[in-house]
């Protein structure tokens, strides 16, 4: 099970993740998010950051915006959070790996939603549906339904995700089940880490993991 951390604005921030030994770190390049990273975190220093893989997060942004920020932030895999679709996702994974979201209400229709996106993308990630925006909302959509995840297409599994929930994520028997991905329930403020939360939620993942 790896873990992921989105919306990292400070590289100190990133340091800890690094140091607690997190997966992923995300970054928001999304104007109206209150964790946008684009004016607050430093492109070369996130470049120049190893030990860590560094997911850009991005909502209906042009292809060159997209490109343009891959080589600043040096970036190793993008997130399309917005209404993109699967020709825009392939056009995107000519240039670097590519994780749908995909945002889940009260039910959900695999093959009519999801299914166009596989042979086009490399990862789905699942986030809760909200009037709210795009993602970031903290609310929790019914992991019941992803019982009934059809594809063989690894997912990160993200919406509203606390710092006690790392058992019960561990033991989730869903074989596609590939990442926890946090953010807003382990802050202080919008964009600034509480980092004990997150070395908590990294021991409980991995200490529960069923083998």
């Amino acid at each position: 099970m790896r873990i992921k951390v989105c919306g990292i604005t400070r590289i100190n921030d990133l340091q800890g993740l690094v140091e607690n030994g997190v997966d992923y770190a995300g970054f928001i390049f999304y104007e109206r998010s209150p964790r946008f990273a684009g004016n607050r975190i430093d492109a070369r220093s996130v470049r120049e950051t190893t030990g860590i893989r560094k997911v850009g997060v991005f909502v209906n942004a042009p292809l060159e915006q997209v490109q343009r920020t891959v080589n600043d932030y040096g970036l190793d895999l993008v997130q399309l959070h917005g209404d993109e679709t699967p020709e825009f996702c392939a056009a995107v994974r000519t240039l670097i790996p590519v994780v749908k979201a995909f945002r889940i209400g009260d039910s959900v229709n695999w093959q009519t939603e999801v299914a166009p996106f596989v042979p086009v993308t490399d990862y789905f990630l699942f986030d809760t549906a909200s009037v709210k925006g795009y993602g970031g909302t903290g609310e929790k959509f019914n992991w019941e339904l992803l019982q009934t995840y059809p594809f063989d297409q690894p997912f990160f599994l993200s919406g509203g995700i606390t710092p006690e929930q790392g058992k019960e994520i561990g033991e989730m028997q869903i074989p596609a089940l590939f990442a926890a991905d946090v953010n807003s329930k382990f802050e202080d403020s919008p964009g600034v880490k509480n980092l004990s939360l997150v070395q908590q939620f990294v021991k409980q993942i991995h200490s529960s993991i069923i083998k």
